[in-house]
């Protein structure tokens, strides 16, 4: 679980960086951002920095929090089937050793306890399988929501560059004017809060 989680968090991480990399066609002559962004008003290239939207955007931390609580879950069940499963062979090998078992009888519990171990590794492999799927899906939302955003964000401002920043990526330096992050975040946050509220009310 913890592996899928570092996977999690880079295909996010990458997913952000790619947006530096779309260009917006729309320009719009009125409207402007506050804060750090006054400063980048005219300046047609500004950046969300990647670590910060993923440690703050409230989307990614709730689904990050489901993600691992289903991870979790899914550890301790299968370490209960595993337990259930080894008290079974032993009791099995016991009655085989003590001789209370004819042959008849001893194949048929072979034959059941190994179709008993199937049934749990396909078990493992349908959870582990709807748990990569879930998460797909996730990162895919995350991203559409993300991109969706910043085009709707970027109508009112007119940048032609919204770039993705990450330390080690390959943008080596940016001026902390051009740096957009929290009105993306209060944005998405705002949004999302918007969202969910409203499936609570249905």
């Amino acid at each position: 679980m913890k592996n899928g989680l570092l996977i999690w968090n880079a295909a996010l991480t990458l997913a952000v960086i790619f947006l530096g990399y779309q260009h917006f066609q729309h320009h719009s002559s009125g409207g402007s951002d506050t804060g750090a962004a006054d400063t980048a008003k005219g300046k047609k290239i500004v950046y969300v920095q990647a670590d910060s939207l993923l440690k703050n955007y409230d989307y990614y931390k709730d689904f990050q929090k489901e993600f691992e609580s289903k991870g979790f879950q899914l550890e301790n069940d299968l370490a209960n089937k595993g337990r259930s499963f080894q008290n079974k062979v032993a009791f099995f090998q016991q009655r085989a050793q003590q001789g209370a078992l004819s042959q008849d009888q001893a194949q048929s519990a072979q034959a059941q306890l190994g179709k008993e171990e199937q049934d749990i590794t396909k078990y493992r492999d349908d959870q582990l399988r709807k748990l990569e799927e879930e998460r797909l899906k996730k990162t895919e939302e995350f991203y559409g929501n993300i991109f969706e955003y910043i085009k709707s964000y970027n109508k009112e401002n007119g940048y032609e560059f919204v770039l993705g920043y990450s330390k080690g990526g390959g943008i080596l330096f940016a001026d902390a004017s051009l740096d957009v992050t929290k009105k993306i975040v209060e944005g998405l946050n705002k949004e999302y809060k918007e969202k969910e509220t409203a499936k609570t009310k249905k």
